[in-house]
């Protein structure tokens, strides 16, 4: 197998590991604050473990340190409110939301990085609206705190996203990596008291909470974060993209198989999907000469 299809084959398992996600938090009982620290801390613990993270750490400047650490909150902003979605409606919802940060990037990029304004991408944004009024038209009413909590999920996925994007090239993506989450998650549990309908920062988890937990962190954090680093070296940021757009469908197929939710949304929420997703796979066309890999963007 040449390099090229084994690097697409990497970034396709990489893509359902991520989709797993969005599962794994549904069928995790602890509320979502317990679950977004309980997963921040064992990455970080983890990546801690390693030389080269703390050699990368005492070659940060002190402003940039606090860049990443700034960064990491808004990460575990946007995770803790993408499991809030899920547990306040369900997995195909809040996928669905987060597919709207390709939408907002537009306006949010240029102002973070400095960037020209394209109106081509603006155009994106313009032609989801319909799709998202079909897909509050498609969920239980009791589902639409979920679709709110969702949209200010993937606005924080755009922020963080456009900030990585300036400082992605400046220390070691390892090193990035353990202090935006460490000090997402320190942050996080400090917030705790004023985040009560979130849940508390720490519940000591049960043997399946647990097994679930690692197996988030682990299987589907921190190895499809290192197999992208491999796979993105040996294909075209254009492809990745293209590639990585497939998460949501990923996640929302196996909602369907493995949690059976397409018993509890109706025909216009999918076809509210089909839009959105359309926007989201026109947009890498629309901005191809200047797509470039952002590995540091954590999945959700």
């Amino acid at each position: 197998m040449n390099p090229a299809t084994k690097a697409q084959w990497q970034i396709h398992f990489c893509v359902l590991l991520w989709g797993f996600t969005a599962i794994l938090g549904k069928l995790i009982t602890l509320p979502a604050l317990t679950l977004v620290v309980q997963r921040m801390a064992i990455v970080a613990l983890v990546l801690a473990l390693l030389p080269r993270v703390w050699h990368g750490l005492r070659t940060l400047r002190p402003r940039l340190l606090a860049t990443y650490a700034g960064i990491g909150v808004l990460v575990a902003l946007h995770w803790l409110t993408f499991y809030g979605a899920i547990k306040l409606a369900n997995a195909s919802v809040a996928v669905t939301c987060i597919a709207l940060a390709s939408a907002m990037l537009p306006l949010v990029e240029p102002w973070v990085t400095g960037s020209r304004f394209d109106p081509r991408e603006l155009l994106i944004g313009v032609a989801v609206v319909p799709g998202v009024a079909l897909v509050v038209g498609g969920v239980p009413e009791a589902m639409h705190a979920g679709i709110v909590v969702g949209v200010v999920s993937a606005l924080l996925v755009a922020v963080f996203g456009a900030l990585n994007k300036r400082y992605v090239e400046r220390a070691d993506h390892l090193t990035v990596t353990a202090v935006e989450l460490g000090a997402g998650g320190v942050v996080l549990a400090l917030l705790a008291p004023l985040l009560p309908w979130f849940g508390p920062a720490w519940i000591a988890p049960g043997l399946h909470d647990g097994v679930l937990l690692l197996i988030l962190a682990l299987a589907c954090t921190l190895l499809p974060f290192a197999l992208s680093l491999v796979a993105l070296r040996h294909m075209s940021a254009f492809s990745a993209q293209l590639a990585i757009n497939l998460e949501p469908v990923y996640a929302i197929l196996l909602a369907i198989l493995l949690l059976g939710e397409q018993r509890e949304l109706g025909p216009m929420f999918y076809a509210g999907v089909a839009i959105i997703l359309g926007g989201v796979f026109v947009h890498p066309w629309l901005v191809r000469p200047r797509l470039s890999p952002d590995p540091d963007v954590p999945p959700a």
